[in-house]
């Protein structure tokens, strides 16, 4: 298989987007309580930090994205514009895949967010997909956290890998640490 014809299937939060390091900032000052009290290590949930119903996430994010911006205020996840471009470059064609249209009436505003984060950051792709069920969109190749989604794709035979965190620890192999081990995966896959 060509490298010219391999799609590369990335999610963005979690994995080039540092979700959870802007999301905790946000949470502070969301719970008044000192960012200090709310651990870096966490599960898919937030649970943590004092999330405790689906209800109380919805309404952090809600305010995330509409009050404090946080598609287009998160830092990037170190390596990911490297990589992406470098793949990019060698004849790989980059897809963003996200799910961030999952709360209604702030469409709008998630999306240009995403646009602006991925073109401040020099983030490459030739397509960028808004969809919550991963699976239906093609790739060869797909760099993901979460654990379900992880777990869905694979179910589906699709070459997968898990972009390690503390969510996800769980998950087995194919996982990278980085985005050099992402993109020495990449190059594997097509020799």
């Amino acid at each position: 298989m060509s490298k010219n014809s391999i799609v590369i299937g990335v999610d963005l939060d979690g994995v080039c987007a540092d979700f959870y390091g802007r999301m905790r900032q946000i949470a502070s000052e969301w719970f008044e309580r000192p960012i200090d009290e709310l651990p870096e290590e966490v599960s898919w949930g937030l649970s943590e930090w004092g999330i405790t119903n689906q209800s109380q996430y919805d309404s952090l994010h809600r305010f995330a994205v509409t009050q404090r911006e946080l598609f287009s205020s998160m830092e990037a996840i170190p390596g990911a514009r490297k990589y992406l471009r470098q793949l990019s470059d060698e004849g790989f064609r980059i897809r963003i895949i996200t799910h961030r249209l999952f709360i209604h009436y702030f469409h709008a505003a998630a999306v240009q967010q995403t646009v602006n984060w991925l073109d401040s950051h020099g983030i490459p792709y030739w397509d960028l997909c808004f969809v919550k069920e991963k699976t239906q969109v093609g790739a060869d190749i797909y760099i993901e956290d979460s654990p379900e989604n992880v777990k869905q794709l694979r179910s589906r035979g699709l070459f997968t890998i898990c972009f390690g965190n503390s969510t996800n620890r769980h998950i087995e192999e194919l996982r990278a640490a980085s985005w050099q081990d992402v993109y020495d995966m990449a190059k594997a896959f097509v020799t």
